[in-house]
């Protein structure tokens, strides 16, 4: 039934996705993108060279016209805005910052609400801005399912917190059922 997850993180975000990734098994088929906020001038391969040795998964860093396969995890690269193009590839950009970030989470939810429509899981978990909260309410707006870390477990919970005020969410999840609820999609 759905077809793209999108997960947001920032300060924190090491620890939750480290907790949440490596528990998708080798055959989960739903793809998925993530915006860490990174600093741009960490131009190494640290994220998926981390996440491919914990990850059943393979993952790599999104880059232009590169086809959204399943079974596969993306991360934004430093200082550029990941974008999802109508024909369900990624693109990238290097417009102005959004929410003081470069990747923006934002961004991320905000073309994939509008492509993959209710098709699409939007997450946010631990960070210290409100980056997130206006493109959660977007994939809201498509019937999207969409997912917040609970905030008392969060390491930062400004991110959980703002997603809530902004989206009104009637639950907030542990990463633990988090696990549980992405590895039953």
């Amino acid at each position: 039934m759905y077809e793209l997850i999108v997960i947001g993180v920032s300060a924190g975000g090491m620890q939750a996705l480290s907790r949440l990734l490596p528990a998708l098994p080798d055959d989960y088929k739903i793809p998925v993108a993530i915006v860490q906020h990174i600093s741009a001038n960490n131009n190494n391969d640290y994220l998926p060279s981390y996440y491919s040795r914990i990850c059943q998964l393979p993952v790599s860093w999104a880059s232009p016209a590169m086809p959204i396969n399943e079974g596969h995890i993306y991360f934004a690269p430093p200082g550029y805005h990941l974008l999802v193009e109508s024909d369900r590839t990624f693109n990238l950009s290097v417009d102005d910052w959004v929410n003081h970030s470069r990747p923006s989470i934002d961004v991320l939810f905000d073309s994939a609400a509008d492509v993959f429509r209710e098709k699409l899981v939007g997450a946010i978990l631990t960070g210290a801005s409100s980056d997130g909260s206006k493109g959660l309410r977007n994939i809201k707006n498509h019937n999207g399912l969409i997912l917040v870390q609970d905030p008392e477990e969060a390491e930062v919970d400004t991110m959980p917190r703002a997603a809530i005020e902004t989206v009104g969410v009637d639950k907030t999840f542990s990463l633990n059922e988090l696990k549980l609820l992405l590895m039953d999609l």
